[in-house]
Parts: C-alpha cells; structure tokens; sequence
C-alpha cells in the first residue's frame, strides 16, 4: 500500500474512533442518576428493552442516533432525540422498533423527537413492516409546544399515522411500560393490542394532579389509569404483566405468530463476500477532495467483486451498472470523482455531473425500473457544470431529465452519502427531498448547498460590502479573520452530524457496513409488494 492509502485509513479510522466516543455519550441518554432512578423502580432503559426484545442473531440498524445532537443546549440536551428506534428482528419478523428514552426529560417530547417518531412511521409505511412501540413518556414537552403540537408533521400526525397503517394492515403493538399522558394515550389504544406492566405502566387524558385541579376528584395514578383498570375496568389494554421481561417474551410471542404477506419478489442468490477487501475502503476513499476512482470503492461493496457497467465510455463522471449486495440485485448510480475524459477529448471534472451523465443516468434508471432492480445512489458529487458552454449544450434540460427520472423512479431507492453532496447534485443523486427509502452518510459526507471555501467567499463578499457601506475600513488581517469566521460557521453547517442531528440522514455509518445496511434496506422494502405504475410526465428530450 502506498503513503497517500495510509493517510485516508488514518484520518477514516480517526473520523470513526470520533463518531464511535459522540455515540457513547449519546447512548448514556440522560445520564448515570436518571438510569440508576428507572432500575429503582424496576425498569430498564430503552436500549435495553431493545437488546432485550430483539434476536442478537440479526442486525438492528439503529435509526436516528444523532437526532438532536447539539441541539436544545438551554433545555439541557435531548440525546438521540429522547427515542431510542431502529430496524431489527424480533422471533424472526422485520420490524420497526421505538422505544421511549424516560432518562431524558421523563420521556417529553422535543420537536425532534416528532420528526423522528415519524421518520420510523414512515419506514413502517413505505415497507409494510409491523412496529413495536415501547411506551414511556410524559408526553409534549410544554416549553416548546408550539413547536410539536399543532401543525401538519408534528404531535397529531403520529396518531394519524396509526389509524392509516392499520388501515394497510401494518401491524402495530403498544407494550405500556411507564406513563402515557394527555394526546399521547392515543397511540397505544390505535395500536392493534396493548399491553401494560403492572406498577408502572399508566394511560390516561389527565393525571391525578390534573384530575384535582379540573375537577376536585382526589385519585392515585394506578386508580386511574394503571394495568389493572384498563385490563379490568376499562377494557382499553388487552394484557397486563408483573415485568418488563415477562411483557416483551409475550411480543416476542406474538410475532412468532404473524402470518407471511406477499413480497415485491426483487431478485435475490445466495449472498457471496466480495473478493477485495472491504477494509481497504478506509484507504482508498480521500477526505480531503482528492481524485479517486469510484469504481475501486464499488468493487468492496458488491458481491464477489463483480461489477457490470453500463454505457462505460459515455457520460464517464456518472457511473451506473448493476452488481448484487449480500445476493440481492442492484442498480448502483454513482459519482465518479477521477478526472476523465469526454468522448469528444475533453478533460471533465471528477464529481461534476456533465450532460451527457445526467442523460446516461436518467436512462439507467428508467432501466431498473423497467427490470424491477432497486437502485443505490453513493454520492459524491459537487454539482452540474455551469459555464457557456454547458448552457449552451442544455444542461437544464439534462440535468431536469435526470432529476425527473428519480423523483418518478418507483423501485427502492437507497442513498448513501459517501462524499460531498452540494447543490442541485443532492436532488438529482437522490438527496432526502426524493424520497429515499433509507438515507445513510460516512463520516466523511459534507451536505450543503456548495463548498465550504466557494460559499465563505460569496458570504465574505456580500459582508465586506455591507460593513463598507456603513463606512467601515476593512483590512487585508479583518478580511482574513472574517473569512475564517464564516468558512467555521458554514463547515459546522455542512458536517454529517449537523445533518443526521436534523434527521436530513437516518445514521452516520461505518463504511464497512455499507453492504449491510443496503441489504436491510431492501429486505425491508421487500416486504411490500405494490410498486406503482412508472410514469415520468413531461420531459424534454
């Protein structure tokens, strides 16, 4: 291995050790004294009502990990966005899991933690995979209700979502194992069952204090709203149990039950490693922007090493073509960040798509529609080329063609943000707004509408001339500092945990795990089986 090999390992392994100790301290949820307070009364902590439920055989990829990270400073945090969820097994179903986080902020509900809520609906939707929800929370977090109550994609959605996935026949089971107040005592009861822990799991519109205060009623909580009224009195919970173990063996029970449902039947062999190296991923991917070919990374990913490109020498800053992950048939739409060269001679920009990229790309997506193939995007791309001559050549339409092909694609489609992804680039390589089934990002990804050094200038310009209008003298040193400045705000802005904190990304994953997390991906979307009709509209030609 060369020098320029063992520098990328080095900073990759560095970036992972990084992401590895910020995931350590997010998994403390809470902290030390709001865990040792749930064992006191008997109860686990969500990650190990997870470890618990789910089979140790199979993956759990854990979605939203980083979900609020730095974020709600003044409130005191809200780690993984106080819900612990994810994409695992249980008795052998695929199955989305939430699990309430009690230890931060007695479970309340942040604005992110609605976002997240239904980023794992949704999931639960697109793929037809049943949910379990692990119920244990105070409900809205009132300081910032304006913020999670009233509008279309906060609180209430979740509770539409409900009444829709049991309209498509998603099943959906509740197990109560702390408090579930006010609008949220909805969720478990649109749940097809619900179960409750005796002690500590509790339902109701208005706690005691409320109840006093609105009414003059004088109740205890178990009174009111305990296992034993609802499985006894109220008919609402259909199971009550002594503990937390004894509740999630009964789930573990009940899925081992459901019944098979059709699949969209996507191609799958058995499974063959690839034949290089997937650690030499570290090596040979550059953080720093330097050329590489995309085709070695592919190589480390798809089975057996086998890669079949499509239209090799046309349009060579896209690369398309069809491998497998882990047995399953992909189509795979990649930036290639070498320089190469056009069919007319011309030197072309690795990571800029050209017109001739944008309508190789389009057609191999119409392709993998047509053969039911899901497609995976690994992005790394700086943009369309711009200039006069590119305009003249019509890379709107180009660019327009490409980006109509993927937002009317109807097969999965799986992004993985390797690299940069800027600009108009994001949208055409299948960014958050067209609607991924999963979205994933290395630790290198940069996420953002252009480059950190493009954008501080552009954003330096526009300040030097407004502080020059107010009659100010700025100097060669001031400048500096200002750009300094402005570049750190930006690159914080464009880092893939200000991202994945904002859910634009559901994890931050290890290169390494790239094949597994593509595998999962279409395992999940395997489990629905109406693909709609392609129709891409109008486009130019």
């Amino acid at each position: 291995m060369n020098l320029e090999f063992n520098k990328n390992e080095d900073i990759a392994k560095q970036s992972l050790s990084e992401m590895r100790r910020r995931l350590d301290k997010i998994y403390e949820g809470g902290g030390k004294k709001a865990s040792e307070k749930q064992k006191e009364k008997n109860k686990l902590t969500p990650r190990e009502r997870i470890a618990y439920l789910i089979d140790s055989d199979k993956p759990f990829i854990e979605i939203g990990a980083f979900a609020g990270y730095e974020m709600y400073a003044e409130q005191g945090g809200c780690p993984a966005g106080g819900t612990v969820a994810g994409v695992g097994y249980v008795s052998g179903r695929q199955c989305v899991i939430l699990a309430n986080d009690q230890t931060v902020k007695a479970g309340a509900w942040f604005p992110i933690t609605g976002k997240k809520n239904l980023r794992l609906q949704e999931i639960a939707m697109e793929n037809h995979l049943p949910v379990i929800y692990l119920v244990d929370s105070a409900g809205v977090f009132l300081p910032m209700q304006d913020e999670i109550f009233p509008d279309k994609e906060h609180f209430g959605r979740i509770f539409r979502n409900n009444a829709r996935m049991s309209g498509m026949g998603v099943t959906q089971i509740a197990a109560v194992m702390g408090p579930c107040v006010a609008g949220g005592a909805y969720l478990p009861i649109m749940s097809d069952e619900t179960l409750m822990v005796e002690g500590n799991g509790s339902i109701y519109l208005a706690g005691p204090y409320l109840v006093k205060a609105a009414i003059g009623e004088d109740i205890d909580n178990e009174t009111l709203g305990g296992a034993v009224t609802h499985t006894e009195i109220s008919g609402i919970a259909d199971y009550k149990f002594k503990t937390e173990q004894e509740c999630m063996d009964h789930i573990k029970k009940m899925f081992s039950m459901l019944g098979e449902k059709p699949k969209a039947g996507f191609d799958r062999v058995k499974a063959k490693a690839p034949a290089k190296n997937v650690e030499e991923l570290y090596g040979l991917f550059p953080q720093d922007g330097k050329p590489y070919d995309i085709v070695d990374v592919i190589e480390r990913i798809v089975d057996d090493s086998e890669f079949e490109q499509f239209k090799e020498d046309y349009g060579k800053t896209i690369v398309c073509g069809y491998g497998r992950v882990d047995g399953w048939a992909i189509g795979i739409v990649a930036n290639q960040r070498k320089i190469v060269k056009s069919k007319k001679g011309e030197m072309q920009m690795g990571g800029v798509i050209y017109n001739d990229s944008a309508d190789k790309a389009a057609r191999f997506i119409l392709n993998c529609n047509q053969k039911k193939i899901p497609l995976v995007f690994l992005q790394d791309v700086t943009g369309f080329m711009v200039g006069s001559r590119s305009e003249h050549s019509g890379i709107i339409k180009d660019g327009a063609k490409m980006v109509n092909a993927v937002a009317n694609s109807v097969v999965p489609k799986i992004t993985i943000v390797v690299g940069n992804s800027y600009g108009a680039g994001n949208y055409a390589m299948c960014g958050k707004a067209y609607d991924p089934r999963f979205i994933y990002a290395w630790p290198s990804a940069k996420i953002a509408v252009m480059g950190g050094d493009a954008a501080a200038k552009v954003l330096l310009q526009i300040e030097v001339a407004s502080l020059k209008a107010k009659g100010e003298v700025i100097t060669p040193e001031n400048e500096k500092k200002l750009l300094d400045e402005i570049k750190g705000r930006y690159d914080k802005q464009t880092s893939p945990y200000y991202a994945a904190a904002r859910l634009w990304v559901d994890a931050i994953i290890d290169p390494a795990d790239t094949r597994k997390v593509i595998s999962e991906g279409i395992n999940a979307a395997n489990g629905n089986p109406e693909i709609a009709e392609l129709k891409t509209g109008v486009f130019q030609v």
